[in-house]
């Protein structure tokens, strides 16, 4: 079967990861139940008139796309696709309230045309002149996942040989508020080092957007092979190791084989248990790392975790602030990475080092 692999990476999150050559050397805990992303100077990237008319997300994508390409050397991609939740929500929230402050009359269009969600895939083929397939997921929780498992198939069926891949959710009062008031969001501010022992429900809210360049051919550049990608809508708990040992066991492994798990715990009360099931069995003797302190809850989260696994794999090393354990690797070949959001969309992917 044809590999794939994950040949760059560009992150825009609430870490300095907007340069490459910073592997969280320098992080950031917040006390907060809401955090925005470290900008970098949207100047370098965009040109400040277009910048002004530009969506939180949107920018946020056209910085870190761009990082993936430059780096992967390229100019443009055979195909895009982009995983969001919501999209850019911001602007559609605006949009309504302008309907609504000015009686429906003398609007503008500007907030409307750049409030649907495929604005962001759109926007980075215009820039690039990227004419081909260009698809943008909205499947929750999944979005990414869902992002990752198409290009999988095109890679794999010679349909593209580098395909543009990106997670992006920008955060919205509108959409923090009324998350508060369903206890999806955490009511206090929680210090980071804190969070898995917060003893509360609901999650720290965030915004942030990682792009990757896959291919089927590996290169210099080259961080991981993204070996395999499974998901699951629903799943219990009894389920849940049986499930990841079957998803081991068709890549020809093991729990044993696994060097090192990272676990998308969020401090969720209600919901955490599902990571204690597999830190606290299959997978208790194995190096297990978390990232959400660092990055917040978002529905495109798991795109910050799959960048943590591919730089962990291509510099072999470990930051010391995504360790949930004290167990250390013998070595750092596989990576095996878990999340759901709320007991539902749970999410298997497998890296391996190349």
């Amino acid at each position: 079967m044809k590999r794939i692999y994950i040949n760059s990476v560009g992150s825009v999150s609430a870490q300095k990861t907007y340069e490459n050559s910073n592997f969280l050397e320098e992080v950031e805990y917040y006390n907060a139940n809401v955090i925005k992303v470290i900008d970098p100077n949207y100047k370098d990237y965009i040109p400040p008139a277009a910048a002004r008319r530009m969506a939180k997300g949107i920018k946020m994508s056209t910085v870190s796309s761009r990082t993936a390409l430059e780096e992967a050397g390229l100019e443009n991609v055979d195909a895009i696709m982009v995983g969001t939740g919501l999209g850019c929500i911001g602007d559609s929230a605006k949009f309504v309230g302008d309907i609504i402050d000015n009686n429906e009359q003398f609007l503008t269009p500007t907030r409307f045309i750049q409030s649907s969600h495929n604005t962001v895939s759109g926007q980075i083929a215009l820039a690039i002149g990227c004419k081909g397939y260009n698809f943008t997921y909205v499947n929750a929780s999944v979005s990414f996942e869902s992002c990752l498992i198409d290009a999988i198939l095109q890679l794999r069926n010679d349909e593209a040989k580098n395909i543009l891949v990106g997670g992006v959710d920008e955060i919205a009062d509108h959409h923090v508020k009324s998350h508060q008031l369903i206890q999806h969001i955490k009511q206090e501010a929680v210090a980071a080092k804190d969070l898995l022992s917060s003893n509360t429900k609901g999650c720290v809210s965030a915004e942030g957007s990682n792009f990757f360049v896959l291919s089927d051919k590996e290169q210099a550049s080259t961080y991981a092979e993204l070996v395999a990608v499974k998901t699951f809508n629903t799943l219990t708990k009894e389920r849940l190791e049986t499930v990841a040992e079957h998803f081991l066991s068709d890549q020809g492994l093991s729990a044993s084989e696994i060097d090192m798990v990272i676990l998308g715990n969020n401090g969720d009360v209600d919901f955490d248990g599902y990571y204690n099931i597999l830190s606290e069995g299959l997978f208790s003797n194995t190096s297990q790392l978390y990232y959400k302190h660092l990055s917040g809850e978002f529905d495109t989260a798991a795109s910050f975790g799959f960048w943590l696994g591919s730089k962990i794999l291509k510099s072999q090393s470990i930051p010391e602030a995504v360790k949930l354990n004290s167990i250390a690797p013998d070595s750092m070949k596989t990576v095996l990475l878990y999340n759901q959001y709320r007991g539902e969309n749970h999410t298997l992917i497998l890296l391996r080092r190349c």
